[in-house]
């Protein structure tokens, strides 16, 4: 296993598709001297465990672990507070002379903390209110198309189950005339950030069996008695955490548990379909298999002993 004592300001990018194996790898190959940022959108809240293929308490306990279980599933949770929760959290690992490792599948989250938010204007309460009275009258499926005839570009990025990013391109179309696709992403790397990008892969017909030996791990593990949990916790369609895959589908009015288990595996192989290709558009990233260990190891141990003064974090060396 790798050890590191001091970052010297420097921070892993690890991420890949769902199932892909990128706990395991944790575990396997960074040891102390590490400590996990969760870029995972689920893992964010509390009660959501077995669906969101969270850490246990005694791997967490092996390798220290933030940003999970920092939200009620009733709460929102933006891009926007996970830059600003993350960076927190590199300051702090730092500060004990520990490395960060950002871990998880929400392709956003990594290229955000990356180069930051757009220039977006700021969400305006009148035009939201009025976004969200159109989400409850007329749905989310009507809503998505709403946003296709005002921005396609943002609405052919954006999942027609993501209501967050949905109603939020769509306040900015009502708000300012314009369209959330025209503005653009900083193309600069935020803080002076040294980062090694590490992408986890693997062929299509394995991946996608992954995915359905987890899914049947988590019915295993008691995935309907969690959903049940949540819904005597008032979990309705409309908490954001609820929209989740592995969650939205006991939702959706199907009574039948081998059709639902079965929508989550196909939700789940879509869904990773779609990381695939926004993390293959980031650059500089070196791709591995996860069994791929011994490579992966001498790539971090190579970029944490590099000197300090090497790969400037304004020259776009991790990813775009």
């Amino acid at each position: 296993m790798t050890t590191r004592t001091n970052s010297n300001g420097r921070i892993v990018f690890l991420f890949g598709p769902t199932a892909v194996g990128k706990t395991a790898l944790l575990f396997n190959v960074f040891a102390e001297g590490f400590e996990v940022i969760n870029a995972d959108s689920v893992q964010v809240y509390r009660h959501l465990d077995i669906g969101s293929a969270k850490a246990t308490a005694e791997e967490r306990a092996r390798i220290p672990h933030h940003l999970i279980d920092i939200r009620d599933p009733w709460e929102d949770f933006s891009v926007g507070d996970f830059i600003r929760l993350a960076d927190e959290k590199v300051s702090e690992i730092e500060s004990r002379g520990n490395v960060p490792v950002v871990c998880g599948g929400t392709a956003f989250y990594f290229k955000h903390f990356l180069y930051g938010l757009s220039s977006s204007p700021k969400s305006d309460p009148e035009t939201r209110e009025t976004v969200k009275a159109l989400l409850l009258q007329k749905g989310p499926a009507w809503c998505h198309q709403y946003l296709e005839s005002l921005d396609p570009v943002s609405a052919a990025r954006i999942h027609p189950n993501d209501t967050y990013r949905t109603t939020r391109a769509l306040e900015v179309c009502l708000s300012s005339g314009g369209k959330l696709s025209d503005f653009a992403v900083p193309d600069t790397i935020r803080n002076g950030m040294q980062v090694l990008s590490i992408g986890l892969t693997r062929p299509k017909q394995e991946l996608d069996s992954r995915i359905r030996m987890r899914v049947d791990q988590m019915f295993d593990q008691g995935l309907e008695n969690e959903i049940h949990a949540l819904i005597a916790l008032g979990a309705t369609r409309d908490w954001p955490a609820m929209k989740a895959i592995g969650y939205q589908e006991f939702l959706d009015g199907n009574q039948d548990i081998e059709a639902v288990k079965h929508q989550i595996v196909m939700d789940s192989i879509h869904y990773a379909k779609r990381q695939k290709v926004f993390f293959q558009s980031f650059t500089d990233v070196k791709w591995h298999s996860p069994d791929d260990e011994d490579a992966i190891r001498s790539e971090v141990e190579q970029f944490l002993s590099a000197s300090q003064n090497t790969a400037p974090g304004n020259d776009r060396s991790a990813q775009g």
